[in-house]
């Protein structure tokens, strides 16, 4: 058998493998792009062959398939929709091979899809795939309507609202749940405020747990503003906008079967200049991600260090135990999961940097030239607080308990007490009472009472921590 096969294209002939689904336009850029030796995310492939099945499914409604120079025959029309659909399940993820750093506009990987579901086509219809007939076109066919100047914007709209849908929302309602859960199981334990890293007054252990739960709740509104930022989708303008060489209904019908498809509210873009030239809506939707790992961050850091030590740390949260932590020191173990966290939020954050310059400097006229890097960013941030989150409510959230004794140990301890004084004594009087009680190693109460700072009854109600815990009672 021979190890390779001649195509040709309008440049002339190109040797592609043998056995190939792709032709001569996708060999010439893998040849043109041997850069980072990753292809396309196969959520991107996955959403260009949804995009190639709806593109073909309106084509034959409207009528287009069957005329113009090369009529398709009905056969061939379902052949054309099935092996998009095939695409679009993942079927012939190994047939793309061209590198994410690319042509600006996507071109190449368009014309990958093009050709890989022209090829596969001819072969479900019957007919040799590798007939120089092409009876089955890729660009009369398959890209029917199109460019890659609107196909490839909205395959990545496609690509992340579907990956925020249906990963990484879920993942954040399970961390909010399992928050949610701990802040009502912990209310009842006391323990010392931190403002500076520095002692302060006492909170309730659950308004802290509750707080982190106010993060992911406000993490998955972002996240789902992150989706609503790709409802708008570009297909329709063609080459620059206008619409030329496609049905005017084709956009519409298009967006539509793809919202029925995916549960996404998609619509055609209200103006599709903007839609072609910018990706605004790309920095928008990475910017809500870019927040949700914030909080991501946040919650991760503050788990490991209220679980430090255990003697010579914090330790007011004991974490589950998941693997030795030192390849020395026997019995050490450490927060793992929240490092891996952070590890990933700070990725995303980077990555909010590259899709920012890229989208402030990537759109000239009316096109944007630097939309894989964008998209391959923003999907690898959506793939990351999704497992992240995940893995942290799995592995810490749901299992990680308090330390109820440690964490009432320190409020008894804490000068932050003498606050609680202040209305009483006034705050110089109070800030003498902590500077002396710091000085001498003795709490609040004892030196209160050796100095018979308000009665045993008054210390009692006013030094109580539970009443710290909230907003004075009215008198």
């Amino acid at each position: 058998m021979a190890e390779f096969r001649l195509e040709r294209d309008t440049m002339g002939e190109v040797r592609v493998p043998a056995e190939a689904y792709w032709g001569a336009q996708t060999q010439r850029a893998v040849e043109n792009f041997p850069i980072s030796g990753r292809g396309l995310p196969t959520e991107l492939i996955h959403a260009l062959g949804l995009v190639k099945w709806a593109a073909a499914v309106v084509n034959r409604e409207l009528g287009r398939l069957q005329t113009g120079p090369r009529p398709l025959s009905a056969p061939q029309m379902e052949a054309l929709i099935a092996a998009a659909r095939e695409v679009a399940e993942g079927k012939w993820d190994h047939q793309f091979p061209v590198d994410v750093y690319q042509t600006g506009s996507g071109t190449s990987s368009n014309m990958n899809a093009n050709e890989v579901i022209a090829h596969r086509a001819m072969e479900l219809a019957g007919l040799d795939r590798f007939s120089p007939e092409k009876a089955i076109h890729p660009n009369d066919h398959v890209n029917l309507g199109q460019s890659s100047n609107d196909v490839f914007p909205t395959t990545i709209h496609v690509a992340a609202a579907r990956a925020i849908r249906e990963e990484l929302l879920p993942a954040l309602r399970e961390c909010h749940q399992a928050l949610l859960a701990k802040a009502a199981a912990w209310q009842e334990i006391i323990k010392i405020g931190r403002t500076h890293l520095a002692d302060a007054t006492p909170i309730r252990l659950g308004q802290e747990a509750g707080g982190w739960a106010r993060q992911m709740e406000l993490a998955l509104d972002r996240a789902s503003r992150a989706e609503q930022a790709l409802w708008e989708l570009p297909i329709g303008g063609t080459a620059v906008g206008t619409g030329i060489n496609t049905h005017p209904e084709f956009g519409r019908r298009v967006a539509q079967l793809l919202a029925r498809q995916t549960g996404v509210p998609f619509v055609e873009a209200a103006n599709h200049f903007e839609a072609q030239s910018q990706r605004d809506a790309l920095v928008e939707c990475h910017g809500q991600l870019r927040t949700a790992a914030v909080s991501l961050f946040n919650i991760g850091n503050n788990l490991r260090l209220l679980a430090s030590g255990p003697r010579c740390g914090l330790y007011e949260i004991i974490l589950p135990e998941l693997q030795p932590g030192s390849s020395i020191m026997p019995g050490k173990v450490n927060p793992v999961v929240c490092e891996a966290v952070m590890q990933a939020a700070a990725r995303v954050l980077g990555n909010d940097q590259t899709v920012v310059f890229c989208g402030s400097a990537g759109g000239q006229f009316q096109l944007h030239v630097m939309m894989p890097v964008m998209a391959d960013a923003v999907l690898e941030s959506v793939r990351l607080l999704a497992r992240s989150a995940r893995l942290l409510a799995q592995r810490y959230l749901t299992g990680m308990e308090a330390n109820r004794s440690q964490c009432e140990a320190a409020v008894e301890k804490s000068l932050a007490l003498v606050t609680a004084l202040v209305p009483h004594i006034g705050y110089e009087r109070a800030a003498e009472l902590a500077k002396e009680a710091f000085r001498t190693g003795k709490t609040i109460r004892q030196l209160c009472q050796e100095r018979g700072v308000l009665s045993e009854e008054e210390l009692r109600q006013v030094l109580d921590p539970r009443r710290m815990c909230g907003p004075a009672e009215p008198t």
